[in-house]
Order: C-alpha cells, then sequence, then structure tokens
C-alpha cells in the first residue's frame, strides 16, 4: 500500500494578487499572532525591500529577509494566545534599538520597530500568502557569493539611502 501525497502548503500562486486589492493578513506558525497591513498599493507597484544586514539574516533565519516598511497604523496586530515577544536590538550600524517582534510559541518573525522611525513597522513577509515585488535591495555588500542577482532592484551598498550600486 502506498503512502498517501503530501499535502504541500504555502504555493502563492494558489492566492491571486486580485484577492488583495485593500489589503493582506498573514499568521505565524502556530497561528497565535495574525497580522493585517491596510494597504490598497500592495501589488500595484515594486514595494519593500530584501535585506541582507546580519540582524535581519538572523530574524529571517535565512540569508536574506523580506521586509515591507509601513505606516504604524498600516499594521494591525492580534496577538490571540498572548505569544508576542519582543527583543531590543542595539547592535545596530546606529546603535539605536530595533524592537525585534516575534511569536514565543512557534518562533516566527513578525517585525522590526527601530526607534529611528518611531511611525514605521517594518513587517516579515515570509507569514503572508504572497509577498510584493521589492523595490530595493539593501547591504548588497553582504551577500553570499552565491547568491544570485534581482533584476530591476535599487541596490544599496549597506543601509538604505546609502551608496548606490552601479551609480
Amino acid at each position: 500500500m502506498s503512502s498517501p501525497e503530501p499535502t504541500y502548503t504555502g504555493n502563492p500562486n494558489a492566492h491571486p494578487v486580485s484577492n488583495f486589492t485593500s489589503g493582506i493578513s498573514g499568521t505565524c506558525l502556530c497561528g497565535s499572532i495574525r497580522v493585517t497591513i491596510t494597504d490598497s498599493q500592495l501589488f500595484t507597484s515594486r514595494r519593500g525591500h530584501l535585506c541582507h544586514c546580519a540582524n535581519c539574516r538572523k530574524i529571517a533565519g535565512s540569508y536574506v529577509s523580506a521586509n515591507l516598511l509601513l505606516e504604524r497604523d498600516q499594521v494591525g496586530i492580534e496577538d490571540t494566545r498572548g505569544t508576542l515577544k519582543r527583543y531590543e536590538d542595539r547592535a545596530t550600524g546606529s546603535r539605536k534599538a530595533v524592537w525585534r517582534s516575534f511569536c514565543g510559541g512557534c518562533g516566527c518573525p513578525i517585525m522590526s520597530e527601530p526607534d529611528m522611525l518611531p511611525d514605521k513597522r517594518i513587517v516579515k513577509m515570509g507569514m503572508f500568502p504572497r509577498i510584493p515585488t521589492p523595490e530595493m535591495e539593501n547591504f548588497v555588500e553582504h551577500k553570499q557569493e552565491w547568491e544570485g542577482s534581482h533584476e530591476g532592484l535599487i541596490q544599496y551598498a549597506t543601509a538604505r539611502g546609502g551608496r548606490k550600486i552601479g551609480e
């Protein structure tokens, strides 16, 4: 008797962009935390950024983090089981705190809130059914040698707003 076919989740192609005309919601892995982005422009142009800095790589558990910088009031957080935890990260280039939120139940990264940008939230996009096409890439000089390139992105050598690659 053969084993049943596994059921895979997370295929972004199963979620048409037209489903997200007013915003998008996603959850952490255990479902305790729901994040809702209210933004009708999510998929109308390039949005967000890929970050290769060491801190974003660590919080993402990967070689890059897909992030979206938003106004604070565009991001709603529901913490149904009280698992949202915050870590004060001061190992930043500016030495100013970046508050990194994650689920204490499953460890899923949720968002970052930099003291330098008190009206903003940087949402970690891996928990959403679709991710907007990024507009930029930060800390390009910190990429692994084997990483490929992404066409059409604004590339910053390090931090956003700093020296651009190719100019």
